[in-house]
């Protein structure tokens, strides 16, 4: 009798066993839920791969760079949607983001964009793609690059205390209705002439629209790049919708243009 209860104990055990698939941990030793293949879901998501070919990487020496889509499966993104006029917009930002450039390199075919540039100084930089696949939504993918030879001195990003500033021949006023992140805020650019303070009433579009925005953190972990609400008009206003994904110090950068010339005007605010 006791021989058959342990025969019979022994054999529950061994089916609960065959019964019970062994429990998975992750890396920080939690559990992790075990998925079937039949219920993958596979997204085909757009991933840049940047490559730059420089001789040294010194100092203002030509720079090439190629900027290949491609999904999951390492195929080529053959077609984009157009945005603003240009099926991909590349940001280049020092590491104290001092240095601000918007390029658009040339589609050469298979998924391939190529560009030729130069950096102005020893240090890091930070190259920022902007496009959109077809059907897949806008899609942000960065890379670093490291230039050899002397580095300028590396400035500390301090939020400007006066929100007008002058640029060239003309002077520009930035306003907020409120400063918070998480949330949708306006935001107003207002350009005057430096010289009579009169209204600038005749700005033209830029990449097809009144102008652009790109806003970066100062860890340059946050991007933001916006357009503004009405592309018709003309200023002296330009107003913006923009979001700041998290609080912190930002540094803004808005390109306008005004009797065929392309202004830059870059202010720091903290959110």
């Amino acid at each position: 009798m006791k021989t058959t209860v342990i025969v019979l104990i022994a054999m529950t055990i061994l089916l609960t066993a065959c019964g019970t698939q062994p429990t998975k941990h992750d890396m920080m030793g939690m559990p992790m839920t075990t998925t079937s293949p039949s219920t993958h879901v596979h997204q085909n998501d757009a991933i840049a791969h940047f490559s730059v070919a420089s001789k040294q990487y010194l100092p203002n020496e030509d720079a090439s760079v190629t900027i290949l889509i491609q999904d999951k499966w390492n195929k080529p993104i053959d077609k984009f949607d157009i945005m603003h006029e240009k099926l991909l917009h590349l940001i280049v930002v020092s590491k104290d983001l001092t240095y601000f450039d918007h390029l658009h390199p040339e589609y050469v075919g298979g998924g391939r964009f190529d560009i030729k540039t130069k950096f102005p100084a020893g240090g890091n930089y930070q190259l920022i793609a902007d496009f959109i696949p077809q059907g897949m939504g806008e899609t942000i993918q960065t890379h670093w690059v490291t230039i050899n030879g002397q580095q300028k001195k590396e400035e500390k990003l301090l939020p400007d205390t006066n929100l007008t500033k002058r640029v060239g021949d003309k002077e520009v006023t930035l306003s907020f209705d409120h400063l918070m992140a998480g949330m949708d805020l306006k935001m107003n650019f207002a350009i005057r002439s430096a010289e009579t303070k009169k209204p600038i009433t005749d700005l033209q579009p830029y990449l097809g629209s009144l102008g652009h925005v790109v806003a970066i953190s100062s860890d340059a972990k946050e991007f933001v790049h916006v357009h503004p609400n009405d592309s018709q008009d003309s200023g002296p206003d330009a107003a913006f919708t923009i979001h700041f994904p998290k609080s912190g110090i930002y540094k803004i950068w808005g390109q306008f243009q005004h009797q065929n010339e392309v202004f830059i005007i870059p202010f720091v605010i903290k959110v």
